[in-house]
């Protein structure tokens, strides 16, 4: 079907609650209604409970919402809608205080969406990067006087690796890790890129092996720190600047370390699709992950938060 190229035509598209039903049946059976129960082709939705379709063959009912992260949800799928619109087409996405006072939800509420959402981005079947890729690791906080380096204790490591093409950034991913060892890193970067690729990486002994994984490995020493030492891989410390300001701008800094990585999967969702020649695309692809990738839909802002109270990374302005 047609889809919206301006946030005008956004929500002209999506003006009722039948057209987002209608957009979201469509995501989850282009081809027309599956039960899941019986395999029967074909069924009627509900004209008392339209997010209802009962199967023609054993009459059973599916839920519209069922299996995705609007599972169980009492609120409009316009307000839905809405927040993941902000949500994929702004460039440092949106905090859950904007989509409070935009869609009209407590601030838990909005915080619990976009979780959810975030959740529907994690993937085990993303295409490898490949070609000429770079790849390090950065911390995520603030300074920490007299710990140099990997030797930070407070901070999260996170692996990053980007293709590079023609001196252009490619696809990103980004991965929170435990450490720096080659235990770590070895099985990480051969399990993102394709092999036969070429590696970039600094003289960091926990990458020493590649070449033994079919993996072409090229080392860039060096005996600089800082702002010098960026210039030896400039492309994937660009993506790692991008990450700090991103999490700076929009979160004033602030994460909680054991939701680190779902922001992580957000940032790469909308870096990797920048390229979408309108922003609505971005949200076409966000709407798709959300349908047809199965979220905990018994999650709740207090099984997602746990420890609430647990002392938040602040990235370094």
């Amino acid at each position: 079907m047609h889809f919206p190229k301006t946030a005008l035509e956004f929500e002209e598209r999506f003006n009722d609650e039948a057209a987002c039903e209608e957009y979201l049946f469509t995501l989850r059976w282009p081809n027309g209604f599956v039960c899941p129960k019986c395999g029967h082709e074909g069924g009627w939705r509900l004209r008392s409970r339209p997010r209802l379709i009962e199967c023609s063959g054993c009459h059973a009912q599916t839920s519209l919402t069922a299996g995705t992260a609007f599972h169980g949800t009492r609120k409009p799928l316009r307000a839905w809608f809405k927040a993941m619109f902000l949500m994929a087409t702004q460039k440092t996405g949106t905090s859950a205080m904007n989509v409070r006072r935009q869609v009209g939800l407590n601030y838990e509420t909005a915080w619990t969406w976009l979780h959810k959402l975030r959740a529907a981005l994690s993937s085990d079947h993303r295409t490898r990067l490949r070609g000429c890729v770079e790849t390090d690791e950065g911390f995520i906080g603030g300074e920490e006087p007299g710990v140099p380096g990997r030797g930070s204790k407070k901070k999260a490591l996170v692996s990053v690796a980007v293709e590079v093409r023609e001196k252009r950034l490619g696809r990103a991913r980004m991965t929170v890790i435990p450490d720096a060892s080659q235990a770590t890193l070895t099985p990480l970067v051969t399990g993102n890129v394709e092999l036969a690729s070429e590696v970039h990486t600094d003289g960091w002994a926990g990458y020493d092996k590649l070449d033994e994984h079919g993996v072409r490995h090229r080392v860039h020493k060096g005996k600089e720190r800082g702002k010098a030492a960026a210039k030896r891989l400039p492309h994937v410390h660009l993506v790692i600047s991008l990450l700090q300001r991103f999490l700076l701008g929009t979160y004033q800094g602030a994460v909680q370390a054991r939701h680190l990585q779902s922001y992580l999967n957000e940032f790469v969702f909308r870096f990797n699709r920048r390229g979408c020649r309108f922003a609505t695309g971005i949200f076409e692809r966000l709407a798709r992950a959300v349908a047809r990738v199965p979220t905990d839909s018994r999650a709740t802002y207090a099984s997602i938060v746990k420890l609430r109270h647990a002392t938040p990374l602040r990235v370094a302005a």
